[in-house]
Order: C-alpha cells, then sequence, then structure tokens
C-alpha cells in the first residue's frame, strides 16, 4: 500500500463571521444558579468568535448597579488573559441566600474590547445551620420503630400581596416530593442525592415565585424511606439492611413580595403531619399505594414533633436531578396464564410503570417488572433481584393513573395481575446532567453498540453511578474511572463526579482505606471492601474530572483523601507489589465469571496503584506542590521498577495491556508485549479474555499502538463473547456479562469501554486538560475495518469540537471545526505530518 499524500489542506473561518462576544455565562458550571456552596464561585463563558487576550467581570449587588457598570462587589479591570473557565470569584465577601449580578467583556487578540454580554445571576444557598433558622420534623420521636406508612406534612400560608420573588430550600429524607397548592414543585423525582446522611446531607432550592398565589396557599411535602431506612420486609427482595432513622424533613421558605415585605417560613411545630397513601416504600423491594388514604378534607392531621438532625452537614445537592426523561409504550402483550398479563416495554432501562385503570374503590393492581421472560412467558426477574413488585388500591373514582414516586427497578417487561389496565407504560428515570457528546458512523452495528452502551450509562446514572438499577444500586467505584471517559463524552458530569468524590471522602476510613462502595451503606468483606483497583477512584476521578474539565477544585478539596489512600496503599504494599482484592472481575475464563481467573492480583493492584502515584504525582504540580510532585514520581519509579522485576512475563491479556497502557512496560518491551496482546486476541478467535478491569486497558493499549484494527475486529465479532453477539441476543442495554447470561443482569455498564474508542479515536476527538495548553486538543480521526465515515460532536468547556471523516473513492476527507479561542494539533492517517490549526473550520483531503 502506497503512503498517503496530502493533496489539499483548505482552513477557512466559520461563516458568517461574528464579533467577538462573551456568552452563555455559567457560575460553578451551572446557569443562573439559586444555591452555590461557595463563597468563592468559579465563573466560566463561551466566545462566540475569535480569540481573547484579556477579560474584564463585574460582579454587583443589584442589577441597577451592574447596568452602570458598576461591579460594587468586583471589578477585576482588565485582565491579560486568554482563559474563560474557571474563574474563581475573588470580591468582596458574598452572603447566604442572596442573589447577585454578574457580566463580563473580553478583548480579542487586536486588542479590540467586545460588547458587555448579557448580564447573569447566581445565588449563594444556605451555608451554615444558622442560616436555616429550621427544625427538623418528623411524624414520630426519634428512636421509635419507623412507621409503615409513609408520612405526609402540610404547612398553610395566607399572603396579602403579590409575590415578586420565593426560593424554597428543602431535605427530605430519605426521599420527598414538595407540592404547593396541589401541584407537585419542579421536575425533579428520587430527591435528595443519596449519601452517608450522618456525614452529609444534600437539600435542593426552588424557584416557586409563580407557585403562590395571594390569598390561602397550602405547602404540602411527601416523604420516603430512600438509602435512609431500608428495613428487611418479608418476601421482598433487599441487597442490605441499613437505617440512618426515620423519615424526616427541614425545609426554609423566603418570600419576598411586591411591596417589598419578607416573610421566612421554617419546618417547626407549626407543621401538621399525617400517615400517608404509601403504605410500603422500599429502595429495593418496591413501593404500595393505597389512593384510599389519601389526605381528604377532614383527616385527622397531628402537630408535628422536632427531632434531632440525621447528623451531616447540610449543602446543596452537587448531583444533577435525576428526572423522567422519556416514556416507553407497550408494543407487545400476552396473557401466559388467566389473570396474568405481561406488557413489553421494547426496551431495557431504568424506571417504573405507569398504568392508567377504572375499577371500584378497593380493588387492587400488582405489577412486577422484570428484564427476561420465563419459559412460560411471565416476567423472570432471576438477573435484577426478586422478589420485586409495585401495588396500587383504587379510590374508585373514574380512571386513575399512577406511577411509584420513590422507587424504579431495571426492567423490560411488565406483569401485571388484578384489574385489567386501560394504559401500560414506562418511564425512564436517570440523571438530567446535559448531553455534550453525540456519535455516529457508517457502520449499524457499531452505531448500535453505542446504543446499548449508552442506554447502559444513562440507566445507572442516578445520584450515583450505580452497577445496574435493580438488584444493586449501588457506586461500586471501579466504573467510574475505568468508564469515566466514556460518560464523559456523553454528558456533562462534573457535578456528578464531584458529588462522587465526596462520597468517597465521607467513607475513607481512618486507616485510608477507600471501600469498593460509596456511599458505603453496607459493609461487604475482603476484596469487596478492599480492593485497589475499586478504592483508587478517590484518586483517578478528580483527576479525570481535571483532564475532561480543567478543574483543580475537585484536586484541591480531595488531595488530602488521595494522599491518605495512597499512604494506605503503601502500607499494605510488599516490596512495591500489592496482592489484594478482586483483580479482574469478570473475564473470561473456564470458570464461571467472578474474581480474576486469567491475570494474577498482583498485576492489576500493583499497575493501579502505579497510575495513583502518577497521577497524584501530576496534580501535586498542579496544585503547586513541587516537593509533593517528587516524592510522588520517586515512589512511581521505585513501584515501576518493583513490577517489572516481578511481573515482567505476562500471561494474558490485561497483563499485556496494563503495564502497555500505564507506562509501566519497559522501552525495550513495549514492540514485543503489544504483538503478543495481539496475538493473544487473534488466538481466541479475535475475542477478549479481559474483564472489567482489564478491558479498559486493552483497548487503551491497541489505541495508543496503532492497532485501532484489531479493536475494530473484536467489536465486529458476531460470536460471543461480544458486543456484536449481546446485539443479536436482542440485548437492549449491555450486559453485566460477556455471554448476556440470563443469570446475570442485563444492564450494567462496566464493560463499556468500546465508547471512549468511538469518541478519542475512531471520530477522531480527544481533550485532555493535563496535557500542555498546545496539545490539549488532539484531532486523529482514525478510519478502521469497513467503517466508511465517522462522526461526532462534544462540547468542551471551550465550547463545541465538531469532527467528521469519509471515504470518497480514493480520498480522504476530514472536516472539523474548533471553537473560539483554542487550537489543535491534527493528525491524519498515514503517518502524513501533523498539522496545528486555530478556532473555526477546517478541511482536510488526502489521497490514499
Amino acid at each position: 500500500m502506497r503512503r498517503p499524500t496530502l493533496a489539499l489542506i483548505a482552513l477557512f473561518a466559520a461563516s458568517p463571521v461574528l464579533a467577538l462576544a462573551p456568552a452563555q455565562l455559567k457560575c460553578e458550571g451551572l446557569t443562573t444558579p439559586i444555591a452555590i456552596q461557595s463563597l468563592n464561585p468559579r465563573l466560566s463563558w463561551l466566545l462566540q468568535a475569535d480569540t481573547q487576550s484579556a477579560y474584564r467581570l463585574l460582579v454587583a449587588s443589584t442589577i441597577d448597579l451592574l447596568n452602570r457598570n458598576q461591579g460594587d462587589l468586583w471589578d477585576t479591570a482588565r485582565v491579560q488573559s486568554s482563559e474563560t473557565i474557571q474563574i474563581p470569584y475573588q470580591g468582596r465577601p458574598l452572603a447566604a441566600a442572596t442573589e447577585y449580578f454578574w457580566k463580563v467583556q473580553v478583548w480579542d487578540r487586536a486588542g479590540a474590547p467586545s460588547p458587555w454580554s448579557a448580564p447573569a445571576t447566581f445565588r449563594i444557598g444556605l451555608l451554615t445551620p444558622q442560616d436555616w433558622n429550621a427544625r427538623w420534623i418528623a411524624a414520630q420521636p426519634d428512636g421509635e420503630t419507623p412507621a409503615i406508612r409513609m408520612p405526609v406534612f402540610r404547612r398553610s400560608l395566607r399572603l396579602d400581596q403579590p409575590v415578586r420573588r420565593a426560593i424554597v430550600y428543602i431535605s427530605g429524607l430519605g426521599q420527598y416530593e414538595l407540592s404547593i397548592n396541589g401541584s407537585k414543585v419542579g421536575d425533579a423525582v428520587l430527591a435528595p442525592g443519596w449519601t452517608n446522611y450522618r456525614k452529609t446531607v444534600y437539600y435542593n432550592a426552588y424557584d416557586v415565585t409563580t407557585a403562590l398565589k395571594t390569598g390561602d396557599n397550602t405547602i404540602g411535602v411527601m416523604l420516603a424511606s430512600g438509602f435512609l431506612d431500608v428495613p428487611n420486609i418479608p418476601r421482598r427482595y433487599t441487597k442490605l439492611v441499613e437505617s440512618f432513622g426515620q423519615p424526616k424533613l427541614i425545609a426554609r421558605l423566603l418570600v419576598l413580595l411586591q411591596n417589598g415585605r419578607t416573610l421566612d417560613l421554617v419546618t417547626d411545630r407549626s407543621w401538621q403531619s399525617l400517615p400517608g397513601p404509601i403504605v410500603v416504600s422500599h429502595v429495593y423491594g418496591g413501593e404500595d399505594y393505597d389512593a384510599r388514604l389519601e389526605p381528604l378534607p377532614g383527616s385527622d392531621w397531628k402537630a408535628a414533633l422536632e427531632v434531632a438532625a440525621p447528623g451531616g452537614r447540610l449543602v446543596a445537592q452537587l448531583n444533577p436531578e435525576i428526572r423522567v426523561f422519556e416514556t416507553f409504550h407497550t408494543v407487545a402483550t400476552t396473557q401466559p396464564q388467566p389473570g396474568i398479563r405481561v406488557y413489553d416495554l421494547g426496551q431495557n432501562f431504568s424506571g417504573w410503570p405507569r398504568i392508567t385503570m377504572r375499577g371500584p374503590a378497593g380493588a387492587s393492581v400488582k405489577m412486577i417488572p422484570g428484564e427476561l421472560l420465563a419459559a412460560d412467558g411471565t416476567v423472570s426477574q432471576r438477573s435484577s433481584g426478586s422478589p420485586q413488585w409495585y401495588t396500587y388500591t383504587l379510590k374508585g373514582s373514574g380512571d386513575e393513573t399512577w406511577s411509584p414516586r420513590f422507587s424504579y427497578y431495571g426492567f423490560r417487561y411488565l406483569q401485571v395481575e388484578g384489574l385489567e389496565p386501560l394504559k401500560v407504560e414506562g418511564q425512564f428515570i436517570h440523571s438530567s446532567a446535559p448531553v455534550i457528546g453525540e456519535f455516529s458512523c457508517s457502520n449499524p452495528l457499531f452505531n448500535r453498540i453505542h446504543k446499548l452502551i449508552d442506554m447502559a450509562i444513562l440507566s445507572n446514572m442516578q445520584s450515583v453511578l450505580t452497577d445496574c438499577p435493580h438488584r444493586e444500586k449501588l457506586g461500586w467505584l471501579e466504573e467510574s474511572h475505568l468508564l469515566g471517559s466514556a460518560v464523559m463524552y456523553n454528558y456533562g458530569v462534573e457535578g456528578l463526579y464531584a458529588k462522587i468524590s465526596a462520597d468517597m471522602a465521607d467513607a475513607i476510613t481512618a486507616e485510608g482505606l477507600v471501600p469498593d462502595i460509596a456511599p458505603e451503606y453496607t459493609v461487604f468483606e475482603q476484596g469487596f471492601r478492599d480492593s485497589p483497583e475499586w478504592g483508587s477512584a478517590v484518586i483517578l476521578d478528580p483527576f479525570l474530572a481535571y483532564k475532561h474539565y480543567g478543574n483543580r477544585s475537585i484536586l484541591a478539596a480531595h488531595y488530602g483523601d488521595m494522599k491518605r489512600y495512597v499512604s494506605y496503599l503503601a502500607g499494605k504494599a510488599k516490596d512495591g507489589i500489592l496482592s489484594h482484592g478482586l483483580g479482574d472481575w469478570y473475564d473470561i475464563g473456564p470458570k464461571p465469571p467472578g474474581e480474576a481467573q486469567l491475570t494474577s492480583k498482583e498485576v492489576t493492584a500493583t499497575a493501579i496503584y502505579y497510575a495513583d502515584l502518577t497521577a497524584l504525582a501530576s496534580a501535586a504540580r498542579l496544585l503547586d506542590k513541587p516537593a509533593d510532585a517528587k516524592a510522588f514520581d520517586a515512589q512511581a519509579q521505585s513501584v515501576r521498577a518493583a513490577y517489572n522485576a516481578r511481573l515482567s512475563n505476562p500471561t494474558s491479556q490485561t497483563a499485556y495491556a496494563m503495564p502497555l497502557a500505564l507506562g509501566l512496560a519497559p522501552e525495550d518491551r513495549r514492540a514485543e508485549w503489544l504483538a503478543q496482546l495481539v496475538a493473544d486476541i487473534r488466538q481466541h478467535g479475535n475475542h477478549t479474555t479481559a474483564g472489567d478491569i482489564g478491558f479498559h486497558f486493552v483497548i487503551q493499549a491497541l489505541s495508543e499502538g496503532g492497532r485501532s484494527d484489531v479493536i475494530f475486529d473484536i467489536l465486529a465479532n458476531p460470536e460471543a463473547p461480544s458486543y456484536a453477539a449481546q446485539v443479536a441476543h436482542g440485548a437492549t442495554t449491555l450486559t453485566e456479562a460477556w455471554d448476556a447470561n440470563p443469570e446475570s443482569s442485563q444492564n450494567h455498564f462496566m464493560l463499556g469501554h468500546a465508547e471512549e474508542w468511538f469518541y478519542r479515536y475512531l471520530a477522531g476527538i480527544d481533550v485532555d486538560f493535563s496535557r500542555p495548553a498546545e496539545d490539549r486538543i488532539v484531532l486523529r480521526p482514525t478510519p478502521s475495518g469497513d467503517v466508511t465515515s465517522a462522526r461526532a460532536t462534544y462540547q468542551t468547556p471551550y465550547g463545541l469540537i465538531a469532527s467528521r471523516w469519509s471515504k470518497q473513492g480514493r480520498k480522504f476527507v476530514y472536516d472539523v471545526e474548533l471553537p473560539p479561542n483554542t487550537t489543535a494539533k491534527v493528525l491524519l492517517p498515514g503517518g502524513t505530518p501533523s498539522q496545528r490549526i486555530e478556532s473555526g473550520r477546517h478541511h482536510f483531503e488526502l489521497d490514499q
């Protein structure tokens, strides 16, 4: 094959030409946030065109001052800098529960100023217990056995003036639903985020200006147990049993009336409580609702009790809200037995059923969700935790539509017993993290694999990154760093990763151990609690977030915990080698999947230990700690020497791939080990044998070694175990086991490492803030196999990158668009020299 030649490079600016202007102002990565938990929030903006050479920020206490270009709180004056992200506020002290106004002006490379941006706002939340001026309330005294029926609360409020602005701050544990005048506030579900409630309690804030009216208003709150209280209910599945206490509530409502008067309503004894219509609420086992028990006029309300706080510090929720995003409709209905109907919703997803019924008061419907069907056509829960169900008891008032509020599941099929529903649907719930990436290519199979992985990511992107949405619902930490880039190419999860890091900070032990799950709702044993490949997320997650978002604050906030964990691992190591944990979980060997079979635990644990040390050394340099960086570099080299002295004869794909990907391999062995990795894959019929840990590094080692052709063959392989076999098997989400074993979960994302390759190599978008500024963006489209075209878009902190290539006869055609104020290095296929490009649109053609 002859070497490709560069036939044509045409570079042209985006058209029409836009004037330099800042837009899309954000505070802490959010647009107009109303509960920032920092007095030094970080400010960012995007540019519509050109390159910024300087900026000026104004922050004011009123919009009038800002409109007069007066920053009474902060005026940076002109700052010579091209930076547009993560600018920390450094003005006069800010106050809790207060709104601030800001804008920005920038200068282009020639020194010409832009117009001022449109004004933006942010509001500081409640930072201390004194800021709340409220009490926790509950339906019964603390210490008593929690009631089975979940409590509801209410408070009346009469307003004699129209409302100018109203903000409510609320935390209801384990989970809550807030209503005003009978209408739900906001569209979040399963709020607030799950935490270790003895250390951290999240609250949410809502603008309820339009929900309140002049005259009488009623505020209502429904509580449920969530992860606050997970009891052992006979005949219902639970993964664990634990309790932080009974459901309880705290809230503060601040109302500014049109006449300038303010009202401050807080939870206290003036609130009333009543046992509600949810008669069973279990985060694993399901939910039972009796509509006949809904509060009615004349219900026997009792005074709420003031109770002790759960113990954790109240902070604004970090992770994006969970919401209902999509409704799946029935695609097929069967009746395998008299009185039993099974509804196929066509897609495995995380969520709950929504049914519409009509019948007499007291009639009930039982709903059993599941991922698969049994041989007799009924719903099976063998892959997803059994038994779990929902029941609804009718009040008998015409058509009644119901869905659970506080217990979700992973399922495709719904078995309904009792009344025949008028309609059966499924509601898909997941994190509201924004979509920031899109991928597609000419290969239909790869597009289906992308969809398979994406649906598994969404199903498991909840308050934590769960491993499955049914039988576990726990934040197993290895996925958060190994699959982190796969998630981050698709969704804006800076807040979620800040939350995961905070969960690990709450979970780390006095000895420095980071457990395999966070929050640590139950204490597992041996490797299921202490496995370096899992616990290392405490280091690798903050560093990964920095690589994608350029956010040093997560590194700074958790640097101490990162050091503590490395110290813990050093204490466990023997001559630089670690040998404990789960190893390459779910690799493919002769035995059923579980702990590593093909690769020694010394390999995976020690390699991850080395990755921790190199990441921590980089973090130390970023945080201006040169002495720490030097010490961690030296420790890393010591571990590298120990690894190569003892583990330099790899015998598995994982053992070849990890040292190649992580820089452990000696330079004189890299080519040999890459060839042996490829040979092993070929000997296994173009199958990987790596598991949960190793497959990430197999993809990375092959990609960086220039062997994307091998990745193509793995992905396109129609024979199990493979992605293609899962698709052919009828999977609609990524399964836990490579062979789609029906005994394993049918909705896991732990093997979704192909997703990063789709974006970073096949489509060619590689962004990494840990690299020098000139190399942060690398564009390297990588044609592979029979793929004739690929495209991806990726919203970086600086703006959108769009990358598209195609093969047109003997030409390779590449089009890319870079956001303003950026440069990139372009590496075209075939070994042509790298190109340096600036923001705008660029077109390349290669003769091949």
